[in-house]
């Protein structure tokens, strides 16, 4: 099963401005955000992240209950997790 996660933005890097630094319950990776073109993307907003890209804006408390919701699925979201904690994007 494959979910979507929200996460944290704590930085667009400046020389790719497509990729963003994301924590996600205390695991940062680097996303990419290019879908989300045109939207007004910065440091403390929350996106809804799917196999490395940024698929929507959100709002923190809809992150929250998403995150919340999550947990509850157990095995689920727990192997999502780990899969956040293996990728890279370069």
């Amino acid at each position: 099963m494959c979910l979507g996660i929200p996460g944290e933005v704590v930085e667009i890097l400046s020389d790719r401005q497509d990729l963003a630094k994301v924590d996600v319950n205390g695991v940062r990776r680097v996303i990419n955000v290019g879908l989300l073109d045109g939207e007004d993307l910065e440091p403390g907003d929350w996106v809804l992240i799917h196999v490395g890209f940024a698929l929507s804006k959100i709002d923190e408390e809809e992150a929250r209950a998403a995150l919340e919701f999550l947990e509850t699925l157990g095995k689920a979201y727990q192997d999502e997790m780990d899969a956040l904690r293996d990728s890279r994007i370069d």
